[in-house]
């Protein structure tokens, strides 16, 4: 089987996109795992699956697959790599594209100076619907670690997220911590771990454990958690620069709005293309 195939990344987090509307590709979890492997393949956070869509006024709809194989919902920065993929492509030519994903529809803008906006709609708060075990909804939850109990936010942004604030990312146990709280039983689905510094109201500090990947240089759907936990905690303004190690990001959410939706804008960029044989 002969892939063709663009490696791209948003803020440091990086992508192997493939397309599926003129290529007929299937890949198992163990192929995905060999090409996500940065010593012996071609090396990624996720995997994203370009296809055609069959709704309504919908343009395109992608899959998302971590390194580990397992396929997810939602990601930020893969969803600005995908506006930038299909225009660059020409799979399309227009500015704003509406993209089918496994939980829903988002509208992705690609802007003039090349950066993309992303309607990444409104969080998730509901436990239930997270997923999340607790016996109602609240702005933070207390849980049980091995090094004690564990104060977090809980949001999903079409997947879950628990976010923690911390007084300093450089010092916070984002290997450890964010290994088990992964996999807690309060997550059933399991998690993305985010550890949040609060450096002004209008500015925080995030570091991201992925589930099924590990830390990665920046998580674009725990950027707007984190920025929901953070508003909802009084703690930052309703406009915030999120700095995660590979950049920064812009995120928007005005609660009290009629829709709700959290707002995404940062940067895409493609880092070469190439064609592989499995």
């Amino acid at each position: 089987m002969n892939i063709s195939f663009t490696k791209m990344h948003g803020l440091g987090n990086d992508f192997m996109v493939i397309e599926q509307i003129s290529q007929n590709i299937s890949l198992n979890n163990a192929q995905i795992q060999r090409l996500s492997d940065r010593h012996t393949g071609i090396g990624f956070d996720q995997l994203l699956l370009v296809s055609a869509s069959n709704s309504a006024n919908v343009d395109f709809r992608y899959q998302i697959f971590n390194a580990d194989g397992a396929e997810v919902e939602q990601c930020g920065n893969g969803a600005r790599c995908f506006a930038r993929f299909v225009q660059e492509k020409n799979l399309t030519d227009k500015p704003i594209i509406v993209v089918e994903t496994n939980t829903g529809i988002i509208t992705l803008n690609v802007q003039g100076d090349g950066n993309v906006t992303v309607d990444m709609g409104a969080p998730i708060l509901e436990p239930k619907d997270i997923p999340f075990i607790a016996n109602e909804q609240s702005i933070t939850y207390t849980i049980a670690s091995n090094d004690g109990d564990v104060t977090l936010a809980a949001v999903s942004m079409g997947n879950p997220h628990g976010v923690l604030v911390v007084n300093d990312i450089d010092h916070a146990p984002v290997k450890s911590l964010g290994t088990e709280l992964e996999k807690h039983p309060t997550f059933p689905n399991r998690a993305n771990i985010g550890f949040m510094q609060i450096v002004s109201r209008d500015h925080i500090r995030l570091r991201v454990f992925e589930r099924g990947v590990g830390e990665t240089q920046a998580c674009g759907t725990g950027a707007c958690a984190a920025t929901v936990a953070a508003i909802r905690q009084g703690l930052t303004n309703n406009r915030v620069t999120v700095s995660l190690p590979g950049g920064d990001l812009t995120i928007e959410w005005h609660p009290e709005s009629d829709a709700g939706h959290v707002m995404m804008t940062g940067p895409a960029t493609t880092v070469y293309e190439g064609t592989i044989t499995l």
